[in-house]
């Protein structure tokens, strides 16, 4: 289980977050809602353990992986070596067969800049679900991507997590996203910000 209790979560005298209280299972996905600048960001960097600086306490696994809004690839490393460099227990024949699952084995041997954009998402999801981890990490992976992109990059990204069943937490300004790929949906509000009512997601 991954369990947050933030009490209070400051910037010198700028309260951010205040009384967050939740946890969520293997399996389970949790998606974070809330207007630019309320605080998402720097929640899901608390649950990461980036950011030790708060009032409270957090309770996470040890294998956690996370996406990023830009893919934050080696632009000097081959795709494949993007995969094996964060993973050193992986092997070749692993790390190809996560790159198979998203469908770029064959650029193994280039660089993220000879990759579309979509592709570079790809591997990003790709590199976090390699090791396997108990603890998913997304801030908004899907954000600036076009329609179609997007969607697949959704339907990708739930056959990883459905096979996986790390216990996932992701922030997003899309409630249709929130929508189709959560099972729990909680909303940040007011200043500082607590989570306001949760509601199970529709889809």
């Amino acid at each position: 289980m991954t369990r947050i209790d933030v009490n209070r979560k400051a910037f010198g005298r700028d309260e951010v977050l205040c009384d967050i209280h939740f946890s969520f299972e293997p399996g389970e996905i949790v998606a974070l809602l809330g207007p630019s600048g309320i605080g998402k960001s720097t929640l899901l960097r608390l649950v990461a353990g980036t950011d030790t600086d708060f009032d409270g306490q957090i309770k996470r696994p040890d294998a956690i992986a996370m996406v990023f809004q830009e893919p934050t690839l080696i632009p000097w490393r081959s795709v494949l070596d993007n995969i094996l460099l964060p993973h050193p227990a992986l092997d070749v024949k692993t790390a190809l067969q996560a790159l198979e699952r998203v469908g770029i084995d064959m650029k193994a041997e280039l660089f993220p800049g000879q990759l579309s954009v979509g592709q570079q998402r790809r591997l990003s999801l790709a590199r976090a679900f390699a090791g396997s981890p108990e603890l998913l990490i997304m801030d908004e992976p899907f954000v600036s991507l076009d329609g179609r992109t997007a969607d697949d990059m959704l339907s990708l990204t739930e056959e990883l997590i459905r096979d996986i069943r790390p216990a996932t937490l992701f922030v997003t300004h899309s409630p249709t996203e929130a929508d189709r790929l959560a099972t729990r949906i909680l909303t940040l509000a007011g200043k500082p910000a607590t989570l306001a009512p949760e509601r199970e997601a529709s889809g």
